[in-house]
């Protein structure tokens, strides 16, 4: 190989021979694939592209000796300083288009190099000038190199448009694969890589702010990455399917379920000189398939007027409000009890009922206590409108003096309520209910006759205001009419009973639950049977002796000056406006000769004497409640708190006996008395309570109950 003549300067490598030069820079691109390349592209305007290695440290910037085009000709003398780079003619890209690679390489163009030694030596410099043909980049590196092989004629602009088109297509899809995910996998490993097998002690310049840094990944790493990124999206993909298959229907998301359990003990105390027989248990004769026999030898089923009990009564409600969108929403309850009563959910623990359920660790029956379909609508902020159908809450503002806590309204009902102000409301609920339906084939067994219906109905209305007086007063009231429709008994047709199982024409108006304290009288009027030589049959049933046609005025007085403390006071009065004494009393009075039966009132009456043997009536149609509450309005958390104490009187006819109620005096009408009581929270959703209930009967015989609550309730 030709030399200058020029002494060899080892600090100058172009003084070194053509064949020493040459071996030294194929071994050099000889090292490029065997280290961590992180290298960074300038932008086009630069001219140039520059590869670095990455490295752990930040090196001292360090000049780089330019290497001149190798040549056979002899070398010329080589400054000291830095030469400037000598440009070589660029050849014509080739007329044949080439398909381009995955990365497509620089075009033999002049092409720079720069790279560092192990030992931190610089090594030579190898720079070209790239084409000056000017570009439009844009944010997407794919497209931008795809522009550049159109500028380069290897490709059509239709091949191009072509390849953007698909290009794009399959970003989208990665995107939608967890693109970012998958990016940070990537320079996570890269700069890892580079940590690791960057060259020691590398003194390379830092790139500048103009340039676009690319993270090169060698292979091993991309295979690696790829297993890692398909395990992560198989494992997600799973999930996926098995979060669908086991996803809920939307309208089990839609729905709010709700559960509470109370256990209570209950103790019931007869103070001494109840009379004991004065009192027919007139639930026990009516549901009863068999009526009672007025001229057997046996009593009348009785209520229970001096025997103490000790009960302990489990409730369980479950239910759950579904919305079904478009304002309309369903729900449901369903509830323990110990029978059908409409008035509690109590079950008495142990409690053999007729020989159907309890005893002996015997399961107990669970009843549908709720269900019904609703509808919510309002005008801005100023109407608000709720409609239900079907059996539902009481969706009166009342008192436990007509209504118990535990009533189901069997019907359709609406509420209305209209913000006049934003402290003053007026709202109004009316509902029309079934209280009872005849069978459909109600018919006499002895002469096949088959009976007229007498359904019972309840149509109730209310309207009252809801008045925030000032920041600590707020009060409530409003009127209610309430009428029953068939509610009362009706005297039959008389007729002559050959047996137990001939029943009478109105048997069906008799009530088909019943606690205590409403008036009652015969039903049936039984003729004189003169095939009868013996005793004359006369069985009965028993029916209220008046209409209830209830108007009350309900109201209450909140002050939250001591909060959180309450202070409430609640009370309501009623007045059956279709109750009259001497209607009641000349009730079986004006029937025929022949009716061997006794069709007037039986009980609610005073003392007998000579001139009347059943006693004075002394029945009253009205009844009022008062009570005062002072605590937390919500038992919420902790050591929240109630008490409460009140009193009521409530005549024998003021309300139906069967719908208020169940608690006081054990449930019903014709009593007096005081009730104190309170609670106590133990956590968020469990609480302590205590009652006392002191009840005297107000007309007839003496009969007078002291009742004791303790219990435990959870809610959720």
């Amino acid at each position: 190989s030709s030399c200058d003549s020029k002494p060899l300067d080892p600090t100058d490598p172009m003084s070194l021979p053509t064949n020493l030069r040459l071996l030294a820079l194929a071994t050099l691109l000889a090292t490029v694939p065997l280290h961590a390349q992180d290298y960074t592209v300038s932008e086009p305007s630069k001219n140039k592209i520059v590869i670095d290695y990455a490295q752990n440290t930040a090196p001292a910037p360090a000049p780089a000796p330019v290497v001149q085009p190798i040549t056979d000709a002899p070398l010329p003398a080589v400054p000291a300083s830095t030469p400037e780079p000598q440009p070589t003619p660029q050849p014509e890209p080739s007329p044949q288009t080439e398909t381009p690679s995955a990365t497509p390489e620089p075009t033999p163009a002049k092409t720079a190099v720069k790279e560092s030694q192990s030992n931190g030596a610089p090594l030579p410099v190898i720079e070209s000038p790239l084409p000056s043909t000017p570009s439009t980049p844009t944010g997407n590196v794919t497209i931008n190199l795809i522009q550049k092989l159109v500028k380069r004629g290897i490709l059509t602009q239709e091949e191009a448009n072509e390849m953007i088109r698909q290009a794009e297509a399959e970003a989208e899809a990665v995107r939608a694969q967890s693109q970012t995910d998958m990016v940070a996998i990537a320079q996570a490993a890269a700069v890892q890589v580079v940590a690791t097998s960057a060259p020691a002690g590398s003194d390379l310049p830092p790139a500048s702010p103009e340039d676009i840094r690319v993270t090169h990944i060698p292979q091993p790493v991309k295979d690696q990455i790829k297993e890692e990124i398909k395990l992560e999206l198989a494992t997600n993909r799973t999930s996926k399917e098995i979060g669908a298959a086991l996803r809920l229907p939307k309208w089990v998301e839609n729905a709010k379920p709700f559960l509470d359990i109370r256990v209570r003990y209950a103790g019931t105390y007869f103070p001494t000189g109840n009379a004991e027989g004065s009192f027919p248990n007139f639930n026990a004769i009516n549901t009863n398939a068999t009526p009672f026999d007025v001229n057997g030898v046996n009593y009348s089923p009785q209520l229970n007027v001096n025997e103490d009990r000790n009960q302990y009564l489990l409730r369980m409600r479950f239910g759950a409000d579904i919305a079904m969108g478009e304002n309309f929403s369903s729900g449901f309850r369903i509830a323990t009890g110990s029978n059908n009563s409409p008035t509690s959910t109590n079950q008495s623990l142990g409690l053999v009922n007729s020989g159907v359920q309890g005893g002996n660790f015997s399961k107990y029956a669970i009843w549908l206590d709720r269900a019904f379909i609703r509808y919510d609508a309002a005008y801005e902020d100023v109407i608000k409108g709720t409609g239900w159908i079907g059996r539902f809450e009481n969706p009166y503002f009342s008192t436990p003096l007509i209504w118990d806590d535990d009533l189901g309204f069997d019907g359709i009902a609406a509420n209305l309520k209209v913000n006049v102000t934003e402290n003053f409301q007026i709202f109004g609920t009316g509902g029309a209910f079934a209280v009872y339906n005849t069978a459909l084939n109600f018919s006499s067994a002895a002469t096949g006759e088959t009976f007229a219906s007498y359904d019972k109905y309840l149509f109730g209305i209310q309207t009252g205001i809801d008045w925030k007086i000032a920041d600590d007063w707020k009060f409530k009231v409003a009127a209610a009419y309430y009428n029953y429709y068939n509610i009362s008994g009706q005297l039959s047709d008389p007729y002559i009973q050959y047996g137990s199982s001939d029943p009478g024409s109105t048997d069906q108006t008799r009530p088909a639950f019943a606690q205590k304290g409403n008036t009652y009288f015969a039903l049936r009027q039984v003729e004189y049977d003169p095939s009868n030589t013996g005793t004359q049959n006369n069985y009965q049933y028993y029916g209220l002796a008046t209409e209830f046609n209830d108007l009350a005025l309900t109201a209450r007085l909140d002050y939250n000056g001591f909060e959180p403390v309450q202070v409430s006071l609640i009370g309501e009065f009623v007045s059956n406006l279709s109750f009259n004494k001497s209607d009641i009393s000349n009730i079986g009075t004006n029937t025929s000769s022949n009716v061997i039966s006794d069709n007037r009132v039986v009980n609610n009456r005073g003392e007998v004497s000579l001139n009347d043997p059943l006693g004075a009536f002394e029945g009253s149609g009205i009844g009022w409640f008062g009570e005062i509450r002072v605590g937390t309005p919500k038992l919420a958390k902790l050591w929240d708190w109630q008490v409460n104490a009140g009193y009521r009187w409530i005549g024998s006819d003021a309300v139906v006996d069967g719908f208020n109620d169940s608690d006081f005096g054990w449930g019903g009408t014709n009593m007096k008395g005081f009730t104190v009581g309170g609670f106590l929270s133990l956590s968020e959703n469990v609480y302590l309570g205590a009652r006392w209930m002191g009840a005297e009967s107000i007309a007839g015989p003496q009969l007078d109950t002291n009742i004791f609550y303790f219990e435990i309730n959870s809610k959720f």
